[in-house]
């Protein structure tokens, strides 16, 4: 039996588009009750089944816990229309939108911001959380929302937010680029499309699980298996030649970090 405790109270998702989505069946797979959930949506149309799905707002109701899952650039539309709610905790999804800014929109209790990444639906993701709140109940709501998706570390401090956003929320969609990359190379010479996938997979796939049990960092991995004068030590050639992998890597992350603070930016005004 699954022993996920989650918040008591009524939640309220604003918005259920593709991560949010991805949050909230993972929850009622992990036992959330789908009568406690409410999604507002335009089409009214996102939500699991059991969950209540609504195209406006409840009236004369309010939700213990408020989920912003829109897109960032909604806010100053949307954030209006829920500034008479007052949940006792407002979670935001919302890359680079700061809390000092969501408080000034949407009262609430608390204001935490969480940034999962797309694994979470399969409970391997990554959620980023922040809150300036000292109050250990908020922190524990947030834990039990954040825990059944992954690893859930707390971030200290919000400047460092937009860092953490650009690596692990962005991070799989790098990595499903260098999983397409190493099946083109394969085909390149010579291997059918779908071997090649399939190989790309499982090589990522395996060396990801062994990384993370691994007695030793992943540049050391790397050359354990790279025996001197072998075809791996050739490859990582390639890649190391003046850090050309690290740079390009840097720079990938730099530009997703770089937009997170231009959102930032756009959101205080």
């Amino acid at each position: 039996m699954n022993d996920t405790r989650f918040p008591e109270g009524p939640i309220w998702l604003v918005g259920c588009g593709n991560m949010a989505g991805a949050m909230l069946r993972r929850w009622l797979a992990e036992g959330l009750d789908p009568a406690q959930v409410t999604v507002i949506t335009r089409s009214g149309t996102r939500a699991p089944e059991g969950v209540r799905s609504l195209t406006a707002l409840p009236v004369d109701e309010t939700p213990a816990v408020l989920m912003l899952g829109f897109k960032p650039q909604q806010l100053d539309d949307i954030a209006p229309t829920l500034a008479h709610l007052n949940p006792a905790l407002l979670l935001s999804i919302l890359a680079g939108v700061e809390e000092q800014v969501l408080a000034d929109r949407i009262p609430a209790g608390a204001v935490v911001r969480m940034m999962p990444n797309l694994p979470v639906a399969i409970g391997q993701g990554v959620t980023a959380l922040y809150t300036r709140s000292a109050d250990p109940a908020v922190r524990a709501a947030a834990d039990a929302l954040a825990r059944p998706l992954g690893l859930a570390p707390w971030v200290e401090d919000e400047a460092r937010f937009d860092a953490v956003t650009a690596l692990a929320g962005c991070g799989p969609a790098f990595v499903f680029r260098f999983i397409d990359a190493l099946a083109q190379a394969g085909i390149a010479l010579g291997l059918d499309s779908a071997l090649a996938q399939q190989l790309a997979l499982a090589t990522v796939d395996g060396a990801g699980a062994m990384a993370i049990g691994a007695d030793a960092p992943p540049a050391v991995l790397a050359d354990r298996v790279a025996s001197p004068g072998g075809s791996t030590r050739e490859g990582l050639n390639v890649l190391d030649a003046g850090d050309a992998l690290k740079r390009l890597m840097a720079d990938t992350v730099a530009a997703s970090e770089r937009r997170n603070r231009e959102m930032a930016q756009a959101a205080r005004r």
